[in-house]
């Protein structure tokens, strides 16, 4: 259900995210689309940190991708939406509808993972992801991850996506700070390389050693 309320959000439908603390947020979904309404400065930076083949999870409507593109490099998108997954390939960003703990083509072989606009918090278990990151990556690889510059530590919590008509059901998501990144990386075998801070947003290079 949380899924088909991401996709009508994405369709144009005001969707927001409700914490178990009874907070709320607009989902940002308009930023994921890219156009006049992207964080472009943030697009850029993390294209740009990119070279060789690079896989982006949780790729969304596939912007990241199709910058990717544009800059000459083989890239790949996953995402378990089919509606994203289908805007991605209209722009023509090759993307794979497919949970990224699937299997997944040139595991072992990336030399650069992305985990934007917050997907390092998937299921509430950033190591889980960020070990499938590495799982992905080759020797030297980078994870190039966005991490949280306000929230401090592993802010896990259950969620659930409303809009004017619809509740969905409650999911695992985490927050994570730039505070841990460090801790993060080493409990999984990454390293970080570099910290980018860009505006109010941070990328930390997380390295496969």
């Amino acid at each position: 259900m949380h899924g088909r309320l991401y996709d009508r959000a994405l369709d144009g439908e005001s969707c927001w995210i409700r914490r178990d603390d009874g907070s709320l947020r607009h989902l940002p979904v308009y930023t994921w689309l890219g156009g006049s309404c992207a964080d472009t400065r943030f697009d850029s930076t993390i294209v740009n940190l990119c070279s060789g083949p690079t896989l982006d999870l949780g790729c969304g409507p596939g912007r990241l991708v199709a910058g990717l593109v544009r800059r000459g490099l083989p890239a790949l998108g996953v995402d378990l939406s089919r509606v994203a997954v289908d805007l991605a390939r209209g722009s023509g960003a090759p993307v794979l509808c497919r949970d990224l703990f699937e299997p997944l083509p040139g595991t072992g072989r990336w030399h650069n993972v992305l985990l934007a606009d917050g997907n390092v918090g998937l299921g509430g278990d950033p190591w889980r992801v960020l070990q499938r990151a590495g799982e992905l990556l080759r020797r030297g690889g980078r994870c190039l991850v966005e991490f949280d510059t306000v929230a401090k530590g592993v802010d896990a919590a259950w969620v659930r996506l409303e809009t004017s008509h619809s509740i969905g059901p409650w999911f695992r998501w985490a927050t994570v700070g730039v505070d841990c990144a460090a801790r993060l990386a080493g409990d999984v075998g990454l390293a970080v390389a570099a910290v980018h801070p860009v505006g109010d947003r941070v990328i930390a290079a997380l390295e496969a050693v």
